[in-house]
């Protein structure tokens, strides 16, 4: 995803749980895969948190199979092979938006509803940008012509001056929801808000140092 975590995940035989067939459930980071001790082809008991995520609650021992061996995280980033560091709970890839799972989540989360809202710019259209290396960062959102997406599935006449119209229309944000869909670390909508609120614009927030949020 756009943060550059990688998250471990238990590709699961489908199973009905809660009256909604589980495939894939989260198992977080490495430590809750070692401490419950997933191995490939256990056998594990499943449960909906909060009745909405799957997830493993513990290995059924007596009916692993012999001979499997601990899980340990890639050394690499399974996207783009860039070395992953650990950083405090979590693997992390160190290629920022140079890898292509970052930059695809960036650009997804920037365009998203109650970000900068631009209607069309999905994950599936957000992709192709990526994959064409059309879109190498978020300010190439904006560089996009209607070639562009000439050359994208799904994009013809009419869907492709809708597309222009909803990025034309997303130069004028809310403070608030721009400083949001950035994406910066910690600064989430309410966050964004209160940013807004205090500073009224984006200038003098860019003069402000670390002593001025204390």
């Amino acid at each position: 995803g756009r943060t550059g975590k990688l998250t471990p995940v238990a590709s699961l035989q489908p199973v009905d749980v809660s009256g909604v067939t589980v495939s894939r459930a989260t198992l977080h980071n490495q430590d809750e895969v070692l401490r419950k001790d997933v191995r490939v082809g256990a056998t594990v008991r499943v449960r909906r948190a909060g009745d909405v995520i799957p997830e493993v609650v513990e290995v059924l021992k007596e009916k692993r199979p012999r001979g499997t061996s601990a899980f340990a995280m890639p050394a690499k980033c399974p996207i783009c092979n860039a070395p992953v560091e650990r950083e405090g709970a979590y693997h992390v890839c160190t290629n920022g938006l140079s890898c292509p799972a970052q930059l695809e989540g960036h650009v997804i989360h920037f365009a998203a509803r109650g970000a900068m809202d631009i209607a069309g710019l999905g994950e599936k259209t957000v992709k192709q940008l990526v994959e064409q290396a059309l879109v190498k960062d978020l300010a190439d959102v904006y560089a996009l012509t209607p070639l562009d997406f000439a050359a994208l599935e799904g994009f013809a006449g009419k869907s492709i001056e809708n597309m222009l119209t909803a990025l034309e229309i997303s130069k004028r944000p809310r403070l608030d929801r721009f400083l949001f869909a950035l994406g910066i670390e910690h600064v989430g909508e309410t966050v964004a808000r209160l940013l807004a609120e205090h500073f009224g614009a984006l200038a003098p927030l860019m003069e402000i140092t670390a002593e001025d949020l204390q």
